[in-house]
């Protein structure tokens, strides 16, 4: 489900979940979400008070079409969030960015948060947008509210001391070897 051009409903809040984006230009609106290893990039013209945000699980990967898969890559997330914010009359030249997220969620595996974060950093400064603000990386989870008329943007980390503690020292345990009996078992 892709939210835009939301409605004027005063204190309208709007959870954009991965692959989604929302846009507005409603002072009423906020745009919330929470993140771990995703990257939710908000991103507003000032002068128009137009602003939005996606929220995105891989940074590139197979886009094709419209389908719900294709939205969850960084590079289609944030072609639809910019196409979309320049639709509603925002000006490439003054659009601005904040990044959230990035987050090491998983020890022992492939850090996915810092291969978003650092695709997004890499997006907007290839498109000369510039990143007015950012908060990247780290062990814990994210929840972020935007108001995009403003720029605006508030962020709570969400924490559960036990997981941080997995995270931050991983017990490395070696499977106990299973004795062969030298028998065969067929399906």
């Amino acid at each position: 489900m892709i939210v835009e051009n939301v409605s004027k409903r005063p204190g309208k809040r709007i959870h954009v979940v991965q692959g989604e984006h929302a846009i507005s230009c409603d002072p009423d609106v906020l745009l919330t979400t929470i993140l771990g290893s995703c990257v939710a990039v908000c991103m507003r013209d000032g002068r128009t008070g137009v602003g939005g945000m996606n929220h995105f699980l891989l940074p590139e990967g197979k886009a094709e079409g419209l389908d719900n898969e294709s939205r969850r890559y960084g590079a289609y997330a944030m072609e639809l969030l910019i196409n979309e914010l320049l639709r509603s009359g925002a000006r490439r030249e003054r659009l601005e960015a904040k990044l959230f997220g990035g987050a090491r969620m998983f020890g022992g595996l492939s850090d996915v948060g810092a291969s978003n974060a650092a695709f997004a950093e890499k997006f907007l400064r290839d498109e000369g947008i510039p990143l007015v603000g950012s908060s990247l990386g780290g062990l814990q989870a994210r929840r972020v509210q935007y108001w995009p008329t403003t720029g605006r943007a508030q962020q709570r980390t969400v924490t559960d001391n036990a997981e941080l503690t997995r995270l931050r020292d991983p017990v490395r345990v070696k499977p106990e070897p299973v004795e062969d009996e030298g028998a065969v078992e067929l399906f």
